[in-house]
Formats: C-alpha cells, sequence, structure tokens
C-alpha cells in the first residue's frame, strides 16, 4: 500500500514538473465561464483539446469538436470521455458504476433522462457535460454519479434521425428512430425503439459445498449444458414543450410494453429451470421550470407510473418447483426546487415526496400475497459558493420513510448532512475533500415477507424487519489540471455501521439466504490514480486509471477481508473522418457480506466513418476471445463455499454494426431545454438469482 502511495504521488510529481517546464502551450483566459452560474465563480482556459474546468461537486468538460463530430449520440460522447469510474458501453447502451458507492443518473439540462433522450441527442446542441462524482443533497439518496449533458434549446426547423445497432455475430439489436419539430415557442417530438436480443451461448459452472447439521459435507456440481436467453420489446415517447427565454413546460407520455414475454432456460445434467416475465409500463411525466429576477428559479416536477408484470419460473432441481407472480404497482413521485443565484453563493431549498403502492401476489409452490404501502418525503437544503480561494458546499437533506405490509408497519427519520471543500494549493494544483454522513435504505423486495427457493439446498428469504444503516464516507482527492493533461490521485474511506448483510443459516438440511441489521461492520477503502493526457491536442488522447481496494465485512458470524486492483485505460484518434478507439479494464473486484465477486473485464475496438448525414461504426467486443467471462463469484458462509462463474459464447469475438442518420434543416438554438424522465423501474418482485 505505501508503495502505490509513493509511486502515484512520484508519477503527480513528475507530471508537475515537466508542465512547469513547458509554457509555451496555447494558455488564455476565456469567456467559456459566461455559461457557469454566479456563485460558481471558476477558473478556465482556453486550448486546443478537450477543456476540463474543475468544481467544487466534480467537474464541466467541455467536449472537441472532433468528438462531437464523431459522436453518433449520447453514449457514443460520453464514451469518448472516458470518465472516471464509469464504463459506458456504446453497443449495448449502458452506464455501469465500477464501484458499489451508488447508482448512476444521467440527466439532460438537469432533468433526467432515458435511453431514448440520448440516443436522439443532437450533438449540434451540446454545450458541455457536467460530470457530478460528488453529488450535493440536491440529488437525494443513493446517487453516487450523475452526468448532466447541457444542451442549447432549438427554436426552429426541424431534427429527424435514426439509430440502427444490429450485432453480426449474435441476434442482438436496438432500433431508434425519432424526431423533434419547432415552431416559435413549441416543440413537438415523438420516439419509436424496438429492442431484441437471443443468446444461446451461456455457460455456467457451480462448485457448492454445504456442512450440514451433522458435520456432513455435501459437494454439487451445477454445470449448465445448454440455454437461451431471449427478449423482445418496444417503446414509444411523445413528448411537447413550451418555453420562452424565462419558463419551460413540458409533458411527455411514454409506454414501453415486451412483445413477447422475456424468456430465459437453462439445461443441466438432470433437469431443467424455465423463466419467462412480461412487463407493461406506461409513464406520465410532467414538468415545469420558471426563471425570476434573472438569478432565482423554481423548478417542479410531477411523475405518475403503472407497472403491471406477469411472470413465471421453474426451478427443478431436487424435484419440480414453479409459481407464478402477477404484480401491479402504482407510483406518484413529485418534486419542488427553489434556488437563488446570489453572489457570494447558490442557495438551494426543496422538497421530494413519492407515494406507491404494490401488490404482487405470487402462487404455485410460493405461495404468498404480498401487499405493500411505502411513502417518502425529502427536504434539503444547500449553500454553495466561494470564500476567496476557497470553494465549499454544504448542504443537509432530511426525509421520513414509511413502509406497511401485513403486520409490520414501520416508519423511519433519515438526515444527511454533507460539507465539500476544495482549495487550489498551486496554479494548477487543487485539493478537495468531502464528508457525507447518509442512510442506506434496502431494496422494497429485500423487505418482503416472501420465501423463493432457489436450489434444492437453498430458498431466498425476504425480511421486513430490516432498518436502514448508517454510512459515513470520507473522499479527498488531488487534482493536476492543465490543457493537455489531468491528473487526480483519490483516497476514500466509507463506514457502514449496522449495514443490511446477507446471512446464511441452515435448518433439516436446508440453508436459508436472506438479510440482518445485526452487529454487523461493513467497510472499504481505496487509493486510486486517474489521468487523462492529450498526447496530439485534437487527435490523440490516452486515459489511464488504477487503484487498490480494501474491504472489511464483520459480523458475529464471519470476518472477511479482501484486497484487490481496479484499473483500464483508453486510447482515441482522430483521423478526419474516421475516429478509431480502445477501451479495456478489468471490471470490478469486489467483497460484499459473504460474497466475493468479480464483475465481468471489458476490451473494446471501435472504428466509424463519418458521411454527409451518415456515420458508420463497427464495434469489436472481447477481439480474441471466444468464451469471454461475464460474471465470477466466491460465497464465504461458514455453511456453504462456492465457486460460480458464467461465460458467453455469444460476447466473444461480438461484431457489432451501428448506422446513424440524421437530418435537421432551419434550426436555430436558444437558451437550454430542459427533457425529463423520472421514471420508477422498482417492482418489489422478489426473484431467483
Amino acid at each position: 500500500m505505501k508503495r502505490l502511495i509513493l509511486i502515484s504521488m512520484v508519477c503527480l510529481m513528475t507530471i508537475i514538473t515537466i508542465q512547469a517546464q513547458n509554457e509555451t502551450l496555447e494558455v488564455a483566459n476565456d469567456s467559456v465561464g459566461r455559461n457557469i452560474k454566479e456563485g460558481e465563480t471558476l477558473q478556465e482556459v482556453t486550448v486546443k483539446g478537450s477543456k476540463v474546468v474543475q468544481r467544487v461537486d466534480g467537474q464541466t468538460i467541455y467536449p472537441t469538436r472532433q468528438q462531437l463530430e464523431s459522436s453518433t449520440n449520447g453514449y457514443s460522447l460520453l464514451s469518448k470521455l472516458t470518465l472516471p469510474h464509469l464504463r459506458i458501453d456504446p453497443v449495448m447502451h449502458t452506464i455501469t458504476a465500477l464501484s458499489n458507492l451508488g447508482s448512476v443518473q444521467v440527466r439532460i439540462n438537469d432533468i433526467v433522462a432515458s435511453k431514448e433522450d440520448l440516443l436522439a441527442l443532437d450533438m449540434k446542441a451540446v454545450q458541455h457535460i457536467d460530470y457530478i462524482d460528488n453529488p450535493g443533497v440536491r440529488y437525494g439518496e443513493g446517487i453516487a454519479y450523475v452526468v448532466n449533458i447541457i444542451v442549447k434549446k432549438p427554436v426552429s426547423g426541424y431534427d429527424i434521425g435514426a439509430d440502427l445497432t444490429n450485432t453480426l455475430t449474435a441476434v442482438n439489436g436496438d432500433e431508434t428512430v425519432y424526431g423533434k419539430f419547432n415552431y416559435g415557442k413549441s416543440e413537438l417530438g415523438s420516439n419509436y425503439s424496438l429492442g431484441y436480443q437471443n443468446f444461446k451461448g451461456m455457460e455456467y459452472e457451480e462448485q457448492a459445498t454445504y456442512e450440514l447439521e451433522s458435520g456432513e459435507k455435501r459437494s454439487i456440481l451445477r454445470q449448465q449444458l445448454d440455454g437461451q436467453n431471449k427478449s423482445l420489446n418496444h417503446n414509444i415517447q411523445l413528448t411537447y414543450s413550451l418555453s420562452d427565454s424565462n419558463y419551460v413546460f413540458q409533458s411527455k407520455l411514454s409506454a414501453r410494453r415486451d412483445i413477447q414475454p422475456h424468456r430465459s432456460w437453462t439445461k443441466f445434467e438432470t433437469y431443467e429451470d424455465h423463466s419467462s416475465s412480461r412487463t407493461s409500463s406506461p409513464v406520465l411525466d410532467l414538468y415545469f421550470h420558471r426563471d425570476f429576477r434573472r438569478h432565482q428559479s423554481l423548478t417542479a416536477n410531477a411523475v405518475g407510473t403503472y407497472i403491471k408484470t406477469d411472470s413465471h419460473a421453474e426451478h427443478n432441481e431436487g424435484g419440480s418447483y414453479a409459481y407464478n407472480v402477477t404484480g401491479k404497482t402504482y407510483s406518484l413521485w413529485t418534486e419542488a426546487i427553489y434556488e437563488n443565484r446570489l453572489k457570494p453563493f447558490t442557495l438551494s431549498l426543496g422538497t421530494q415526496y413519492g407515494q406507491k403502492y404494490i401488490n404482487n401476489v405470487y402462487s404455485g409452490d410460493a405461495n404468498a400475497n404480498n401487499s405493500m404501502r411505502s411513502s417518502m418525503l425529502y427536504f434539503f437544503g444547500q449553500l454553495k459558493g466561494r470564500l476567496g480561494k476557497l470553494g465549499y458546499m454544504g448542504g443537509l437533506g432530511v426525509s421520513t420513510r414509511y413502509y406497511r405490509q401485513a403486520e409490520w408497519n414501520d416508519r423511519f427519520l433519515l438526515f444527511r448532512p454533507k460539507l465539500t471543500v476544495s482549495y487550489p494549493l498551486a496554479r494548477n494544483l487543487k485539493a478537495k475533500y468531502d464528508f457525507e454522513i447518509s442512510q442506506h435504505v434496502s431494496q422494497i423486495a429485500l423487505v418482503s415477507n416472501v420465501s423463493i427457493k432457489q436450489n434444492a439446498m437453498e430458498t431466498l428469504v425476504g425480511n421486513p424487519e430490516i432498518t436502514p444503516n448508517r454510512v459515513t464516507s470520507h473522499d479527498l482527492r488531488l487534482t493536476y489540471s492543465t490543457p493537455r493533461i489531468m491528473s487526480e490521485l483519490q483516497g476514500y474511506w466509507r463506514l457502514n455501521a449496522n449495514c443490511n448483510m446477507e446471512k446464511y443459516t441452515r435448518r433439516d438440511g436446508h440453508f436459508y439466504q436472506t438479510q440482518t441489521n445485526a452487529d454487523n461492520e461493513c467497510s472499504f477503502f481505496f487509493i486510486q490514480s486517474y489521468n487523462r493526457w492529450e498526447a496530439i491536442p485534437e487527435r490523440l488522447s490516452v486515459t489511464l486509471y488504477g487503484g487498490i481496494y480494501r474491504f472489511f465485512n464483520f459480523t458475529d458470524d464471519y470476518r472477511h477481508t479482501y484486497t484487490a486492483f481496479n484499473g483500464g485505460g483508453s486510447v482515441e484518434a482522430y483521423l478526419g473522418r474516421w475516429t478509431l478507439t480502445a477501451y479495456a479494464d478489468n471490471g470490478w473486484n469486489f467483497m460484499e457480506g459473504e460474497h466475493r465477486g468479480h464483475q465481468a473485464p471489458a476490451w473494446y475496438l471501435t472504428a466509424s466513418y463519418q458521411m454527409k448525414n451518415i456515420t458508420l461504426s463497427l464495434y469489436a467486443q472481447h477481439p480474441f476471445c471466444a468464451r469471454p467471462l461475464t460474471n465470477q463469484t466466491e460465497v464465504l458462509s461458514r455453511y456453504i463455499h462456492k465457486e460460480v462463474s458464467q461465460h458467453s459464447r455469444d460476447y466473444g469475438n461480438m461484431l457489432t454494426l451501428n448506422l446513424t442518420w440524421h437530418l435537421s434543416s432551419g434550426r436555430k438554438y436558444r437558451d437550454i431545454q430542459r427533457s425529463m424522465n423520472h421514471r420508477d423501474t422498482e417492482t418489489g418482485i422478489l426473484l431467483s438469482k
């Protein structure tokens, strides 16, 4: 550990020394800061290349002309930025946090965006990206990273296009067509997407050893001989926007439905497992924003969601076990935020309110009627500003949570204080420290009173008596930034007191997995370095990151520790109409509770060719590997030891072709357009793994 710290510090100081001797770079003060709100005074420079402005809560990134022109959609653009701690897959259209600090939230003009919004993103309208890797209390609970794409508002003309993604070596595709039409203050938009997948090359192997009450140990090998995972779904969105220079009203109606049930089939030596599910979900989203006196604003948002789910599952090891689930979920989420951008600081005050009703009926071998009502009320206040050279952000969030199911009835009062300070130590060197206390609330499915058999030896059991646990975190960063080099050294520590951790128990030769709030302690820390170098401005950039992670999981039943290295890198080259990129990481190695996990590594090669209105991109995923690892887990219970690995032949040497067609006419822009998509997706259904 001392060697890693020493090496990182030496690398950082070497970069500083080299840059101090090279003062011939083109650096000048710029007016880019005009786009930054008052109360967020920043030091900026104009450069030929990506521009990164360090903020108290993250960074503002100004993409280069080459990055914008070579990007086919929002996923393509974000993948070129190589954001720390995130893996952006432009083929599968996913954004994954390479950590367990929380979830990722992608926004367009500060409003949560959907996949369809990112696929229809107009690159000509993009101004900059705010990457917030230290979100304030404004963003609610459980959000670790926020990617906010700031775009200009179109006021005339139309923009239509298609984004067609098809895998050449497997049955996998995502087809999207869209259109936006502007006239004066109004915009009308529509979007339709069709997704399909049929993977047959999945390989699963599990070596499990169970210790019975008698002391006897029973070993079982579960090895998949054949299998299939297929889905076919579509999604439609209709939007209407009315806006002026000081107000925006938007409404969005979207609906998602599985055309055919999502089916999964697995064949083992003596039995087969089957599962299928079908979901329908309409969503209505209403949004209003109004500016007052140039430095005050009021934002209101209301989202109503309905989810209908029908699913079936069979686990036939040791005998037939089958059940059906019919689920209905109704939810309402609302938010109101007042912001005052004063000269010394920005004041934000707001509230969120949510109401949710879940009714999941389990029939067959898992016979249960899980009806649950829950509500959430959240208040927050936050100050963000600067005192001389010292930047600060401080806030407090207070929420009350209510759950009711059967005879269980609980109400929790949760507090979330947060403080961040940053200070420039030298011309291009800045230090930042963040402290936060929050409460972690388990998923609704985990607190249900439902039991699901996993196999002949194991059953997954919900625990309605789980309570939220306190999370304390410290984050210290040292960042060196110049027009061509950005280097960051980060030290992070998190302590989860009395956390919700998994626990295995045994009874009558059977083993039960559940969550518990016993006298547990789950903590980890890491030291990580992130480095980006514009080797040839506007032509070639290189990114490297890596760190050492140490995990501690202590309970009355076990004491588990684990040390892991997580890292990756990318190279981007812009050669006229051609864009070449390469990306690789070793996944995410971690330990939580009694599981030691290894998220699959990834490596991609991309070549894009741009014509007038058409861009062709070829993605090679996991080249030179016939059956790449997709997941690996080890269970270290005192009663159970399991080693599980999953591979996929379809992901090996995977070639995917993306064709993007884009046509616009008469487009003129002004101010900011806000899109929205706060969608509820949690059904509360407890499923087998």
